[in-house]
């Protein structure tokens, strides 16, 4: 699942991962994402989600999906560096983390680490 705030962010974040042949989920608000995941019937196995927008942030969004899929892994990304988001709180050091822009590489990489990664 893809939440991000960002139209055109969304778009292309969904475009590389189905084009990794991964089923992509995408919503375009944290409220939306999680009637989304209230909604869908199978597991749901990552996350990839923007740290900062408006309602809620990503990391209590994704502690709110983790709690209806507990073995759920996440992503965080931002134009902003790892380090300043984790100095402001927003999520912990050590958190999978991706800097807007990236390049499909950087994506599939951080993807399959962050699958192939015993939760």
């Amino acid at each position: 699942m893809v939440v991000e705030d960002d139209l055109p962010v969304l778009k292309l974040t969904r475009q590389i991962l189905e084009g990794l042949n991964y089923t992509v989920l995408t919503a375009g608000t944290p409220k939306a994402g999680i009637n989304l995941a209230e909604e869908h019937a199978e597991d749901i196995d990552l996350l990839i989600t923007d740290v900062i927008m408006p309602g809620m942030n990503g990391r209590d969004l994704a502690n709110q999906l983790q709690s209806l899929f507990p073995g759920l892994k996440r992503i965080f990304m931002s134009g902003y560096t790892a380090d300043i988001i984790a100095t402001r709180g927003v999520i912990d050091k050590g958190e999978r983390f991706i800097q807007k822009p990236f390049t499909k590489r950087e994506m599939a990489t951080i993807v399959r680490k962050a699958l192939d990664h015993e939760s």
